[in-house]
């Protein structure tokens, strides 16, 4: 199992965060696991990214060039993550912010309300979540108990008023993807 991810949308949706999380996961179930971030003057308001790898092999080189997943959060992520997906692989968007489709029909595309998903939950800065709980569905990458297992020891003190919340972001991120699968 090898697992190359790319989350990216703007500075501020928690695009680093989410990153961490799933790192942690992996790190938690005992995977080999890199996360790179990308810093820099992106961090408010312009595009952030980071990478993530989780595999049970060691991992030759942190450098993720055509993912197997991409979580995008904003149209400009949209435009250049899409086409450098694998082929089979998987791509993730939140439709509050993008109109734009992927063309591709070689990959698995989850077009899901994720912001809006996080704005019924009472929690607009979650959609990150929300996501993550759709690509744990999507790939196995990890378990869903382990995400919440991580999200108990990661959610910062600040945030700790909010573990119910991802918690519920993570279930109906993964519902959305588990509800639309053909039986």
């Amino acid at each position: 199992m090898n697992h190359e991810i790319v989350i990216s949308g703007f500075g501020g949706q928690g695009v680093l965060f989410a990153g961490q999380l799933l790192a942690y996961a992996g790190l938690a179930e005992g995977r080999h696991v890199t996360w790179i971030p990308s810093y820099g003057p992106e961090m408010r308001g312009g595009t952030a990214h980071c990478t993530v790898i989780i595999s049970d092999q060691e991992i030759g080189s942190p450098l993720v060039r055509n993912p197997t997943a991409a979580l995008v959060m904003n149209p400009p992520s949209m435009e250049k993550y899409a086409p450098l997906v694998q082929a089979h692989g998987v791509l993730i968007l939140d439709t509050t912010l993008i109109e734009q489709r992927s063309a591709r029909s070689d990959i698995q595309t989850i077009a899901l309300p994720a912001k809006t998903i996080a704005d019924e939950l009472g929690a607009p800065q979650i959609a990150n979540v929300v996501m993550l709980g759709a690509l744990i569905a999507a790939t196995g990458v990890v378990t869903v108990e382990t995400m919440n297992d991580v999200l108990a020891q990661h959610l910062s003190a600040r945030h700790r008023d909010k573990l119910k919340a991802n918690r519920a972001a993570l279930a109906r991120g993964a519902a959305y993807v588990l509800d639309r699968v053909p039986a």
